[in-house]
């Protein structure tokens, strides 16, 4: 397991020489009145795209949706009731910034990510001595603490934290572990999680919100607007306006795989683009990304009830919705369905989709066999293959895909050709 702080690795330098050039990026002034706006239109975007996009959004109880492009407003929609000024509960993508605020402890030395969590906590499990001092921060923070969280997912008394699996050898979504890191911060620093947070980023980025305890969680609330600064943040590798606020090889170790269990988990944060992913309380891994029509970089904070924090580099944009649930009476903790339809309009919008291609003939691989499909694409490429019911048949990332003995019927192949999003049509017979 990679942890941060060590020297910096070649992939480091990689990531960040290879982001989009930030220099002179517009950063907002204290004042979110003042944050300047551009028009999508002069953005290249389309209107009427858009205009479909709101109506989806409103018919799926948002209350609040935000683009940021290049530092501005793009995109500003307060529906259903919902006003600019109207905070807003996180839930769980309140985790990616709590992860953060962990980064920031360790950044000043206040702890490290490989401190055991009793160094904190003292006895906080029911484990033995011995396999609690094994448990250790950077394990809460990649939901692999080996804790049963099938005993009280949010539960955080020592009777319900019993270990299950040798820390970091066992992935599971388990919020107990999680918010315990609230107390391995107020121990470590000094300060409450709000106290915390308002001295070390919201005063910093002129971003307003707290922490409020519900049922023994500490949930976030924050305007649409605030959670954008922290999304904004993100994207700048951690500064503002010239300052250090999250150090930059955090904010990789991030948004990037912190572990083999689960590819698209990094540090409390979600990762799309990843050739497999599993969700909370699911069983088993599913192939492919975990929002197939969102780009490749994206990463993003997710919460219960459709909260989401979306950040893409390669189109140097942060996306926000607020609301409740898309499907009513959901109980998923991290829904991510309204993410692919959200990225559906949106490629629509921004013309990165080139429309399909029809295919009527066999198509056949180097080896004779019928029945396959063979595409060259970009080397960087995410490649998917769906069946007409919608649902993923095979999965590659690189520039080569083949699907052998395939059904007589209709495909549909998405990859990226040229830097842009390909969708093909095919028949197969």
């Amino acid at each position: 397991m990679k942890y941060p702080y060590l020297a910096l690795s070649i992939l480091y330098f990689l990531f960040f020489s290879l982001q989009p050039h930030l220099t002179g990026q517009y950063f907002p002034p204290a004042s979110d009145i003042a944050w300047e706006k551009v028009d999508p239109q002069a953005l290249g975007w389309d209107k009427t795209s858009l205009d479909e996009l709101r109506d989806y959004l409103e018919e799926a109880h948002t209350k609040a949706f935000v683009i940021i492009k290049d530092g501005k407003i793009a995109v500003e929609w307060y529906l259903n009731g919902h006003a600019r000024t109207t905070p807003w509960y996180w839930a769980s993508a309140g985790k990616t910034l709590t992860a953060g605020l962990v980064g920031i402890a360790a950044q000043e030395g206040k702890l490290q990510l490989t401190d055991p969590t009793s160094k904190y906590l003292g006895r906080w499990t029911s484990c033995s001595l011995e396999d609690e001092s094994k448990i250790q921060i950077i394990h809460q923070l990649t939901m692999t603490s080996g804790l049963n969280e099938f005993l009280g997912f949010d539960c955080l008394e020592p009777a319900c934290l019993k270990c299950l699996a040798m820390p970091g050898t066992r992935w599971t979504y388990h919020n107990g572990p999680y918010t315990l890191l609230d107390g391995v911060i107020e121990n470590a620093t000094g300060k409450n999680l709000t106290e915390y947070f308002r001295s070390r980023i919201g005063d910093k980025i002129d971003m307003q919100g707290t922490f409020i305890s519900l049922n023994n969680v500490n949930v976030f609330y924050s305007t649409a607007l605030d959670a954008a600064r922290y999304g904004y943040l993100l994207l700048n590798q951690g500064k503002w306006k010239g300052s250090v606020i999250i150090n930059e090889p955090f904010v990789y170790d991030l948004s990037h795989p912190s572990q083999q269990l689960n590819q698209s988990y990094g540090l409390l944060t979600w990762l799309n683009g990843q050739a497999s992913h599993k969700l909370p309380g699911e069983v088993g891994t599913f192939q492919g990304p975990i929002i197939p029509e969102g780009p490749d970089d994206l990463y993003a904070a997710l919460g219960k009830n459709d909260q989401k924090i979306h950040v893409v580099p390669s189109l140097n944009l942060v996306l926000i919705r607020f609301g409740d649930a898309a499907i009513t009476g959901s109980e998923e903790y991290v829904p991510v369905n309204l993410d692919n339809e959200i990225w559906k309009h949106l490629n629509r919008a921004f013309g990165t989709n080139t429309g399909t291609l029809e295919i009527n003939n066999k198509l056949e691989s180097s080896t004779g066999e019928s029945s396959v499909i063979v595409r060259k694409m970009d080397k960087s490429s995410s490649n998917q293959l769906f069946d007409v019911s919608g649902r993923m048949i095979n999965y590659s990332y690189g520039s080569h895909f083949e699907a052998f003995g395939l059904t007589p019927g209709i495909y549909f192949f998405r990859g990226i050709k040229e830097n842009k999003r390909v969708v093909e049509k095919l028949l197969v017979y």
